[in-house]
């Protein structure tokens, strides 16, 4: 890599652009968030092409949490640009960030956070009865996802019949449903053993793959950064990249 930028960008969005090769989908410039007079982003760059899986690492509290936040359109930053598909988000209204949200994202969190009330065919239809698709059509949508990350055993119980391991397949089917073109993933394996935080990853990463979506990976963990093809470190607010990581 020249030591020289080949373009205006900041020198940390240029060193991510080379690795991720295609244009980027998702990207952020400078970003920077303030709580409570605390930065918790302080010039964060940011970049992921689609079908890349591009793992976020960093101590707790540094800020990575709120860079996936950001990338989302979950909270605006204070300064700088998160760009989507050409798209500044600051500049959509609420509505279109939350319908953006709705058929373009994916997410997977901690805990799953599925619905107690609904079973798990239920839970991975949520997001497609959002976008308007009748329950019919959109529990048939969803059950191949539930095949496609062997949790189809359990489509017709509820979240507090099966274990965490099944839970967070679902929770990974749920967030494939809409076949978005951006996966956020925040700690998805927090709440696993290792065993089963190392099928969720490799079921998580395929079906990704296959989809060609891009998946940003919030993690500590070493182990689970490793099923990424690259990580981008978050320390004081800043991001630094690496070179890919090895699967």
């Amino acid at each position: 890599m020249s030591a020289a930028p080949r373009s205006p960008e900041p020198p940390e969005l240029s060193e991510l652009s080379e690795l991720s090769g295609p244009a980027p989908i998702l990207t952020a410039t400078a970003l920077r968030k303030v709580y409570a007079g605390t930065p918790a982003l302080d010039g964060a760059d940011f970049a992921i092409a689609a079908g890349e899986t591009v793992a976020v690492m960093g101590p707790s509290g540094s800020g990575k949490s709120t860079l996936l936040h950001c990338l989302a359109g979950i909270v605006p930053a204070d300064a700088g640009t998160v760009t989507y598909a050409g798209r500044d988000l600051a500049a959509l209204s609420d509505g279109e960030r939350s319908a953006l949200r709705r058929r373009e994202f994916g997410f997977v969190f901690q805990f799953g956070q599925l619905v107690p009330e609904l079973t798990c065919v239920e839970n991975v239809a949520l997001p497609l009865r959002l976008t308007g698709l009748g329950r019919r059509d959109a529990e048939r949508a969803a059950r191949p996802w539930l095949e496609r990350l062997e949790v189809d055993d359990v489509t017709h119980k509820r979240p507090g019949e099966i274990s965490g391991g099944q839970g967070q397949r679902v929770a990974v089917a749920r967030a494939l449903a809409t076949t978005p073109r951006v996966v956020f993933a925040d700690e998805p394996t927090g709440a696993l053993d290792s065993l089963n935080g190392e099928r969720v990853m490799e079921l998580l990463t395929a079906a990704a793959q296959d989809s060609g979506a891009a998946v940003v990976l919030v993690t500590h963990e070493a182990r689970v950064a490793a099923y990424a093809d690259r990580e981008v470190v978050v320390r004081d607010g800043r991001t630094r990249s690496l070179e890919p990581a090895g699967r």
